[in-house]
Formats: structure tokens, C-alpha cells, sequence
């Protein structure tokens, strides 16, 4: 046995040795010591902050600090004065970090002998570069963004089959009290949003300017609407705003597209590229953060591999980022992975980083988990991941700009996000960590959380509730439905005690109409479930100028 694992170890190292000899690293993250003789100054952060982001920073007493400040240049300009061939593919001003392309590593010694960078040289790609391609210079971003700060509607919206995975959270009473997102900024970091600006689907997107920018940070790439379609299937759920088609969680809000995922290669600089653009949402003043992308193995660069034990929050830069962006301002939604029924089982990265909400998938129809679903806690312990959202049978967009059901933790985080701003919207005096809190403990099991669906599923309409400053005056000209009981089993009594109801609907979770009930001119309304199937339904109660909603449970 002893000889069998002998031979069996040398032949994993010269297989291991024989993929590194095959993928020589020529990008590295370069630590710098400081930030001695920047250009920038705390005191003049419009230089390096939209003044959205310094608007926001000030209104929550969130303190502008060297932390802050853009890597400098003049570093920048030394690193690479040491051979042409040496170019800056990415950068952290808040870890104070470049990643170099550097295909001669015999240079490293050069770029380590500098008095401002640290010994410690970390590589992270073997990518091929070719002179011809377009490096472009990583510039502080300043961008004086104009958000609409209202869309005007006429009615109230026709969900179409979006309508279980919104009400799933209560988000559907959050939309009928106006919070739909207006005047919140998402960001949404992926990998790609082929289709997006071209679907007639998403054509009042760009005519109301709600889409505001685009960041493509992979080199030698320059088109957010080129790499893949992840993007756009992870934004049409919360941006969407086609009546009687697909409505998402936060149809008003504005959005900004980062593409940090690489479409081509897997490998470790995609989480600089995501730091990196976690810091640009930052700089534009983003209220929302919204990234379906995770990091454990490297197909492509197998020397970035880690563990589980390295799922602590602070090993990755992407996860220390993400942490460092909650605490800045920005609420940051992240999938948690879908790995639960493969041999990793584990949240990845950034999923496990402190204050984040890391989002688990279930379906929307029994609240059932996805057995795809990746499973915590971080290995430090926390309870991860924090939430679920309706991740299987997710209602999206696809690039030919059809609407189909699909799976994955990828479509839970942006259900979950696009609420996350309305509640933001209706919160404005919480900041992100509060609003993060909230959340959490709105979860069906904040009391006894587990491993699989952490605090659960959050009801974002009770959030609002119990932190509103005018909740009363809320409750009055916003009545709830009133139904019981609830679960039912063969009948269920609807309240109108105030005889304002005249129409009544059940609709199913695709959204589908089931029955219709037009005699309701009676206190309490007797309506016959009996011949429903088990499962979740949505009933919606019309009157004059009002539509009240409530979700059940048929046994």
C-alpha cells in the first residue's frame, strides 16, 4: 500500500509539474509598500470619486481615507520603465496592488529590487499577450453620473411569469408602496451581456437611461456585449421591465456593467480583475453590487487552485474587497456557488467574504434548496451561505432575447440584489451594513440558522415594516390582504371588512391566472382551493385605485 501511494504521489507532482511547465506564469500581483507622493489627496477626492460617491459617503458619515486613494502612478510609471515588455493588466488601490504582464520572469528581480514593492511576487496568469493588443492604462474613474430619480408608470405592473420569484420575498408589496429601485445605482459584475443592447426586450432600458456605463477590464478586450451571455440572463432578472412579459426585482434602477470575468481563460487574476471592479463601483457611488461569479479552481492556471480552509473571507483579494466595499457604502449581493452536489460542496470565493450577503438558490414553487446549491459556513465558522432566493426555475432573458426557466446560484443573487435596492430606496437613512443586517434578520430562520440555508429566506416587505420611520402611516394607506388559514387546505377566507374588494385572482408561480372571482361583495369572501395542487400560490384582490396581494400555501 505504502508503494502504491508512493507512486501514485510522484505521478500527481509530475503531472502537476508537467501543467506548470505547460502554463509558465507571466502575469504577477506586485504588493506595494505605501503610498508615498501620490498626485491625489483625501482632500480633493473629486479626482478620483464621482461626486455621487462622495455624496453618498458623506451621507452615511463614511469617511474618505488614504485607503482611498488610486495606486500611484508614479510606481506605475517605474515598474514598467524597467522593460517595454512590462505592461499593468490590473490594480487595487484599496490592497495597494498591480498585476503585471511580465513574459521575461528573470525581470521580477528588477521589479522586487524597487523601493516601494514588496518581496513577495504572486503569480496569477499564463497568459500568451501580443504586442499588437490594446493595453489600456487603468485610469481613476470620475464619472458624474445623471440617474433618473423617478420612472412614472400608469398602472401597476403585470408580472408575467417573473411574479413567484418576486413575491417569493414579499417584493411584490415593496413595488406596490413605489419602491422599485428608482434612483439606486446596481453595478453587476460578470462575464459578458451578448444581446443586451441590441433586444428590443431591454430597448426602454437605453431609452430612459437607466443603462449608464460599461467597464471592460480584460486586456485586449474591449466590448462588455462580446465574451458570453451570463451577464445578460443575471441583469434581465433585475432590470427587465416588460409589461406582461418579465418585470424584474428592481425595474427602475440604474445600471452599470463590469466585465472582470475573463470569457476565454479561467485563472487566478480574474479575482484582481474582479477587486478591481469592485473599487470602480465604489468610485461611481454604486448602492448595489450584484456579481454571479465565483472563484475555487483555475482550469487554465492550476497553480491558483486553493482549499476550503482558504474560504475565510480575507485569503482571496476578491473576498477582502468585497468586505471592504460593504463597509464603503455598497451592499454586495454574491452567488453562492453552485458546487453543493459536486466534490468541492463549498461557497467559493468572494462568496465567503465577511459583511456580504452571499445568496444560496431554492425554487420559488415548495421554497425547496437546489440540491446544486453550495453549502457553508466560511471555514472560519460564519454562517454562510447568509440567504436564499429563488435560484432554480429562475425566470431570465436569454441573448436571442426569449424568456425560459433556468438554474443556478447565478440567478438567486441577482433576484435577491434588485430587491436589495428597492429596499435601499425605501430605506435610504440605513446604510449598507444596517441594510445587510436587516436582510439577515428578516430570514425565515435568523433564530436557527444552518449550513444550507443560512438565515433563509428573507421577507423584504416586513423589512421595510419594522425599519420604516412611518410604518404606520404605511400600514393605513397600504392595507395587507388578509387571508387565513394559512397554509390552507380546501377553502380560505379572504377579509373585506372595508368592501373595497370587487375582483379577486389566483395565479400560480409562472404567473399564470387560475381563476377569477367576481362576487365579492360580502365582508369575508369564501374562496374554494380545494381543487388547487399542493404548492404556492399568489392571490391578488382588485378594487377601485388599489390592488392587494398575499402569498399562500396550498397543503
Amino acid at each position: 500500500m505504502k508503494t502504491l501511494k508512493f507512486i501514485l504521489g510522484i505521478f500527481v507532482f509530475l503531472l502537476a509539474f508537467q501543467m506548470s511547465a505547460q502554463n509558465p506564469a507571466t502575469c504577477f500581483r506586485i504588493q506595494l509598500k505605501d503610498k508615498n507622493w501620490s498626485p491625489y489627496s483625501v482632500n480633493r477626492p473629486e479626482e478620483f470619486l464621482s461626486p455621487r460617491a462622495i455624496n453618498n459617503k458623506a451621507r452615511h458619515n463614511i469617511p474618505i481615507t488614504s485607503e482611498d486613494l488610486p495606486v500611484n502612478p508614479r510606481y506605475k510609471r517605474q515598474i514598467c520603465a524597467i522593460d517595454g515588455s512590462i505592461k499593468i493588466l490590473a490594480e487595487s488601490k484599496w490592497q495597494n496592488t498591480v498585476v503585471i504582464y511580465c513574459p521575461d520572469p528573470s525581470l521580477l528581480e528588477a521589479v522586487k529590487a524597487l523601493s516601494f514593492t514588496d518581496t513577495t511576487v504572486i503569480p496569477v496568469a499564463s497568459y500568451d499577450l501580443e504586442e499588437h493588443q490594446d493595453y489600456r492604462e487603468v485610469v481613476p474613474d470620475n464619472n458624474n453620473l445623471l440617474l433618473r430619480n423617478e420612472l412614472y408608470f400608469d398602472s401597476l405592473y403585470d408580472y408575467g411569469p417573473g411574479w413567484a420569484q418576486l413575491a417569493f420575498h414579499n417584493g411584490h408589496r415593496l413595488h406596490e408602496l413605489g419602491f422599485y429601485g428608482d434612483g439606486m445605482l446596481i453595478a453587476v459584475l460578470d462575464g459578458g451581456w451578448e444581446g443586451f443592447d441590441t433586444l428590443s426586450i431591454f430597448r426602454s432600458l437605453y431609452e430612459n437611461g437607466q443603462i449608464v456605463g460599461t467597464r471592460d477590464l480584460i486586456p485586449g478586450h474591449d466590448n462588455v456585449h462580446d465574451g458570453g451571455t451570463h451577464g445578460t440572463n443575471v441583469t434581465s432578472i433585475m432590470a427587465t421591465a416588460a409589461n406582461g412579459q418579465l418585470i424584474g426585482t428592481a425595474p427602475h434602477a440604474s445600471y452599470f456593467f463590469i466585465l472582470s470575468e475573463n470569457p476565454y481563460t479561467e485563472e487566478l487574476i480574474e479575482e484582481d480583475f474582479w477587486a478591481q471592479g469592485v473599487e470602480i463601483a465604489d468610485s461611481l457611488g454604486a448602492d448595489v453590487i450584484n456579481s454571479s461569479l465565483g472563484y475555487s479552481t483555475f482550469d487554465d492556471f492550476h497553480q491558483g487552485d486553493f482549499t476550503y480552509a482558504d474560504c475565510d473571507g480575507v485569503t482571496s483579494i476578491a473576498s477582502r474587497n468585497a468586505s471592504l466595499a460593504c463597509r464603503k457604502g455598497i451592499a454586495v449581493c454574491i452567488s453562492a456557488g453552485n458546487e453543493g452536489n459536486k466534490p468541492w460542496h463549498y461557497i467559493s470565493h468572494p462568496a465567503d467574504a465577511v459583511d456580504v450577503i452571499s445568496v444560496g438558490a431554492a425554487r420559488a414553487a415548495d421554497s425547496l434548496m437546489a440540491s446544486f446549491s453550495s453549502y457553508g459556513p466560511s471555514s472560519d465558522g460564519r454562517v454562510k451561505p447568509d440567504v436564499v432566493s429563488v435560484g432554480w426555475n429562475t425566470y431570465v432573458v436569454n441573448a436571442n432575447g426569449y424568456i425560459n426557466a433556468g438554474n443556478g446560484t447565478s440567478f438567486a443573487s441577482p433576484t435577491l440584489a434588485g430587491l436589495t435596492a428597492c429596499l435601499r430606496q425605501a430605506l435610504p437613512q440605513k446604510n449598507a451594513l444596517e441594510i445587510t443586517d436587516i436582510i439577515r434578520q428578516h430570514g425565515h430562520q435568523y433564530a436557527t440558522p444552518d449550513s444550507i440555508m443560512g438565515y433563509g429566506i428573507p421577507d423584504m416587505y416586513q423589512a421595510y415594516l419594522d425599519n420604516a420611520q412611518s410604518s404606520v402611516s404605511i400600514r393605513e394607506t397600504m392595507p395587507q390582504l388578509s387571508v387565513y388559514p394559512n397554509p390552507c387546505s380546501d377553502k380560505l377566507m379572504l377579509v373585506n371588512s372595508d368592501m373595497t374588494i370587487s375582483q379577486v385572482e389566483i395565479f400560480d408561480v409562472s404567473g399564470k391566472m387560475l381563476c377569477s372571482f367576481d362576487d365579492c361583495q360580502q365582508p369575508l369572501i369564501q374562496l374554494p382551493v380545494q381543487q388547487l395542487q399542493s404548492g404556492f400560490y399568489i392571490i391578488r384582490a382588485k378594487g377601485q385605485n388599489m390592488v392587494r396581494t398575499a402569498k399562500i400555501i396550498k397543503r
